[in-house]
């Protein structure tokens, strides 16, 4: 796929080392096609960077053989010169370094061949016209955002505990370089592997929409679940100690919603958000994280906020009302508690999931009892709650949604 050696070319999955030569080739800033001044580009004394962009800091040479041996190539162009050599102009090259998330580094010579085959690459997208040119820079945008979390979590977290010094004597430094040789090939095939399975799960979600308009904007169950008085937490408890805390917290988070088959669109700290396809689902999700915290001691209280309705996906993320209510709700949710919005009530009820009423529950169960037949069962038990305004959506009538008792 032309995608994944765009991807994988640039060097945006291969963050570890070094902003730049992860340019593809995103060569200059501001200049035009015409070969004027690059803008941010010739700013070489710009500041917020480090290592290889910037040529007074890029002479450690352990920091210079790692950044080799991770991109596969040495420093061999400026950014003017990796445009030119790829094909593009400098605007179209600083468009897509800067959406990959990289500063401008001048017109130092810190660009490899691999960023200039990427650039091409990229750029060959657009010209076959496969991709519109602003398509083809949310591509290295998203691929820039993504890859540099996971890129900054391999180095703070497990990079860093792997190149504790065996030995008396030996430096962090010293274990690096021999570690990232043996770890790098299995990283990127495992990464690839990944890369391909999200890819065909997502692809598969998307074709079964019921039409072409479902594609993009699609009716799915949003979850806000949100750790209550983190704020206060962060003031008492030591930064590791809150550190160990929040990871558990997404750990967790994320290994429910993937078991129940949600998906997790991102974390933040003391929030997660996901969604599902089925309001069922994301109902089971819910109650089982307030479930699993609750049996945590070392957690503190969840608080979780659903709703069901269209929502825009764009670059993994999901944004609309439905999105923003369900946000509205978990900021209202009671302690140990679920809030629903009406569309969501309703879904849980048109599915069986759910009776309309407790009132009409026991009528249902007493007309089967009278037939000999079974009653029905439901999983989830709705209890509307008082209306009430929410900052720009007016008034809501949120539903506490609990976990009915088995048999009911």
């Amino acid at each position: 796929m032309t995608v994944d050696d765009t991807g994988s070319g640039t060097g945006a999955q291969h963050a570890p080392g070094g902003g730049p030569d992860r340019t593809a080739g995103s060569a200059g800033d501001a200049s035009d096609a015409r070969g004027g001044r690059a803008e941010g580009w010739a700013r070489a004394d710009a500041p917020g960077r480090s290592g290889a962009q910037n040529p007074d800091l890029a002479e450690d040479p352990l920091a210079l053989r790692l950044e080799q041996l991770i991109l596969g190539a040495e420093r061999r162009y400026t950014p003017f010169q990796a445009a030119r050599s790829a094909g593009v102009s400098m605007e179209l090259a600083s468009r897509f370094w800067r959406a990959m998330g990289f500063p401008d580094i001048g017109q130092a010579k810190a660009l490899t061949e691999a960023d200039v085959l990427a650039l091409r690459r990229l750029a060959g997208l657009v010209e076959a016209g496969l991709l519109s040119e602003a398509m083809a820079v949310q591509v290295a945008r998203s691929t820039g955002q993504t890859t540099a979390r996971l890129a900054e979590w391999q180095i703070d977290s497990f990079l860093e505990g792997l190149t504790e010094p065996p030995e008396p004597g030996m430096t962090r430094t010293e274990v690096t370089y021999p570690l990232v040789e043996l770890l790098l090939p299995e990283l990127e095939e495992f990464l690839v592997f990944v890369w391909r399975r999200q890819l065909a799960a997502a692809t598969s979600r998307v074709v079964q929409a019921a039409d072409d308009e479902e594609m993009v904007d699609r009716r799915l169950a949003v979850g806000f679940a949100d750790l209550v008085g983190f704020t206060r937490l962060t003031r008492r408890m030591e930064e590791e100690e809150l550190g160990e805390l929040v990871e558990a917290f997404e750990t967790t988070a994320a290994d429910l919603v993937a078991a129940r088959g949600g998906r997790l669109i991102k974390t933040l700290g003391d929030e997660v958000l996901y969604a599902a396809d089925d309001a069922g689902v994301a109902a089971e999700i819910a109650l089982r994280l307030i479930e699993t915290m609750a049996n945590d001691e070392t957690m503190p209280e969840l608080r979780v906020g659903m709703a069901f309705g269209t929502v825009t996906t764009r670059m993994g993320d999901v944004f609309g009302t439905t999105v923003n209510l369900a946000s509205r709700l978990t900021s209202i949710a009671p302690r140990d508690a679920v809030l629903v919005d009406t569309a969501f009530a309703e879904e849980i009820i048109r599915t069986g999931d759910a009776p309309v009423s407790e009132a009409e529950a026991a009528e249902a169960a007493a007309a089967a009892e009278k037939e000999g037949e079974e009653p029905p069962t439901y999983r989830f038990a709705l209890q509307p709650m008082y209306q009430r305004p929410v900052r720009g959506l007016g008034v809501v009538e949120p539903w506490l949604l609990t976990r009915r008792a088995e048999g009911t």
